[in-house]
């Protein structure tokens, strides 16, 4: 549902209102509030908060699917480096940069 202009309100709106603000949310209509003249805060149904953290986990999760993938695709394709070496290495370089 998009926001409108009467679903930006200033936040000494949502304190005198935030009984009637609550009922809009549940009825599905989000409220952005404003502080300052700038955006500051928004006012979801909570069901739909739960929502949108559910949609973010499972966008964490295709990422780390992602990413085992592309590991699994170096690996068939002898991208790949020894753990201990590329360690040392990296030891190598943090002491080189903080010695000289």
């Amino acid at each position: 549902m998009p926001i409108s202009a009467r679903d930006v309100i200033s936040l000494s709106q949502a304190r005198a209102n935030l009984s009637e603000l609550a009922d809009q949310v549940k009825d599905g209509v989000e409220k952005i509030v404003t502080k300052n003249g700038e955006s500051y805060v928004a006012i979801i149904d909570s069901q739909r908060l739960d929502y949108y953290h559910q949609l973010e986990r499972e966008r964490i999760h295709l990422l780390l699917m992602e990413d085992a993938g592309n590991g699994l695709a170096d690996i068939s394709a002898g991208k790949t480096k020894q753990a201990r070496s590329a360690l040392s290495a990296l030891k190598r370089n943090r002491a080189a940069k903080t010695t000289g």
